[in-house]
C-alpha cells in the first residue's frame, strides 16, 4: 500500500512541473499559468527555467520507475529531483509555494531510501568479507566419527542424515516470522537471512522487521571471531540498538550453539564438548577464543532434537542478569534440506520470574550448504575436517 502512494506522490508531484513548463512556452493557454517570480526574469530565463520544469518531471517520473523496479540507487535520482524542483519552486514562490510541503514528503521518503542503500551496503560488504576465505575441499562423515557421543546425541546426528555426507563448512538460510519486544508487546513480521560459518565459527544474521505501517527496523546480528555484535537501525537509518561487550559475546555464541541443529555436523567440531545427563539429554559445551558457553539438548526417542536451554544475559535497563533461555522446535516442523533433517520451526522464550515471555518465532523456509558462490565472492571452497568431538 505505501509504494502504491508513494509512488502515485511522484507521478503527481512530476506531472504538475509541466504546468511549469506549459507556463514558460504559453502552452495550452494564450495567458502563462505562473509568472510570479521572486525576481523579474527575461523572456529567456522563463524559458529556461521552463525546460527545468520539464527535466524535474522527467526525474520525478524515471525516480517512479525505479521505485517500482526496487532499484536501491532510487534515493539518488529522487534528491536530484527534489533539489531542482525546490530551486524552481524558490524562483515562483508567490504561485508554487505549496509544492515545498511534497517535496518535503519526499524528502522524508529519501532518508528511508538513503538508510537502506547504506545498511544495504553494509550487507554486502560484511557478507564478502565473512564468506571470502578460502577452504580446503570437504570430507564425507563417517559412521565411526559418531561413537564417542552420548546416545541422544549419536541417535539425533543419525536420524539427521549426516553420515556418509560432506561436512558441513557454510550454510545460507533464509528464514520468516514475527517477534516482539515486550510480553504483551505487538507481534511484528519478520523476514531474514543467515550465512554461516563452521571450521571458525560464526554466523551474520540480516532481518527486516515491519514495526508498523511505513517503519521497519533493519537488524544485523553477528558472531565473528569470538566476538558478537547487534545492530538495529530504525528505517534503516537512526540506530536503536548497538551492542557489543562480554554479554553479548557469551550470547551469540549460545545462539551459535543452539542453532547448530540446522547444520549437525558442527556437533563434531573440536571447539564442542558433549556430556551426557540422562537418556534423552546431553550438555554442549563451546569454547572458542576466551569465551565459552554451555547449554542442554534434549531429543525425543526417536533422535529429533526438542529444545534447547541455556543460560543467557536478558537486557535490562539496570544492567543485564543471567536468564533461563529456551528454544522448543516444534516436532511437526521438521524439514529435510539437501538430505539433512532439520528443525525447521521453532520459538524463542525467556523463562523469567514475572513469567515466561515467548518473543520470537521462526520458520526455515530455504537452507542452502556449501553454497560455492553464496554472495558472489567468487573463491568459496568448503574445506575439510578431521575435527573429532571431545566427549565426557
Amino acid at each position: 500500500m505505501f509504494r502504491t502512494l508513494f509512488a502515485l506522490l511522484l507521478i503527481i508531484h512530476g506531472m504538475i512541473h509541466l504546468m511549469g513548463f506549459a507556463s514558460a512556452f504559453h502552452l495550452g493557454s494564450a495567458k502563462p499559468i505562473a509568472t510570479q517570480s521572486i525576481f523579474p526574469l527575461s523572456v529567456q530565463w522563463v524559458q529556461a527555467l521552463g525546460i527545468g520544469w520539464l527535466l524535474a518531471c522527467g526525474l520525478f517520473l524515471y525516480t517512479t520507475l525505479q521505485w517500482g523496479l526496487k532499484k536501491e540507487a532510487w534515493w539518488m535520482t529522487a534528491t536530484g529531483a527534489v533539489l531542482l524542483s525546490q530551486l524552481l519552486i524558490v524562483l515562483y514562490w508567490p504561485d508554487a509555494k505549496f509544492g515545498t510541503i511534497l517535496n518535503i514528503v519526499i524528502l522524508a521518503g529519501i532518508g528511508s531510501g538513503y538508510g537502506s542503500w547504506s545498511f544495504g551496503k553494509m550487507v554486502r560488504q560484511e557478507r564478502e568479507s565473512f564468506v571470502s576465505e578460502n577452504f580446503e575441499p570437504v570430507t564425507q562423515v563417517r559412521a565411526e566419527q559418531l561413537s564417542g557421543l552420548p546416545a541422544s546425541v549419536r541417535n539425533w546426528l543419525q536420524r539427521s542424515g549426516i553420515v556418509g555426507k560432506d561436512y558441513i563448512r557454510t550454510v545460507h538460510l533464509k528464514q520468516r516470522g514475527e517477534m516482539r519486544t515486550q510480553p504483551n508487546g505487538k507481534w511484528m513480521s519478520v523476514s531474514a537471512e543467515q550465512y554461516f560459518r563452521i571450521a571458525q565459527p560464526g554466523f551474520l544474521w540480516f532481518a527486516d522487521v515491519r514495526a508498523a505501517p511505513f517503519v521497519h527496523l533493519a537488524g544485523r546480528d553477528k558472531y565473528e571471531d569470538g566476538r558478537g555484535h547487534m545492530l538495529i537501525k530504525a528505517l534503516s537509518l537512526f540506530p536503536v540498538a548497538n551492542a557489543r561487550g562480554k554479554e553479548i559475546d557469551q550470547g551469540t555464541m549460545l545462539r551459535y550453539l543452539a542453532e547448530t541443529v540446522w547444520f549437525p555436523t558442527a556437533a563434531l567440531s573440536p571447539y564442542i564438548r558433549w556430556e551426557e545427563v540422562d537418556a534423552t539429554r546431553a550438555k554442549a559445551t563451546m569454547q572458542y577464543g576466551d569465551v565459552t558457553a554451555s547449554g542442554i539438548f534434549s531429543f525425543s526417542p526417536e533422535g529429533d532434537v526438542l529444545s534447547f536451554e541455556a543460560q543467557r544475559y536478558y537486557d535490562r535497563k539496570e544492567g543485564p542478569t543471567l536468564e533461563t533461555w529456551l528454544i522448543n522446535m516444534e516436532p511437526a516442523g521438521y524439514r529435510e534440506f539437501q538430505g539433512i533433517r532439520i528443525p525447521a520451526r521453532s520459538a524463542v522464550t525467556w523463562k523469567l520470574k514475572d513469567g515466561d515471555f515467548t518473543w520470537f518465532r521462526l520458520e526455515i523456509t530455504d537452507v542452502v550448504y556449501n553454497e560455492g558462490n553464496a554472495i558472489n565472492s567468487g573463491n568459496l571452497v568448503s574445506p575439510s575436517s578431521t575435527a573429532r568431538v571431545l566427549s565426557r
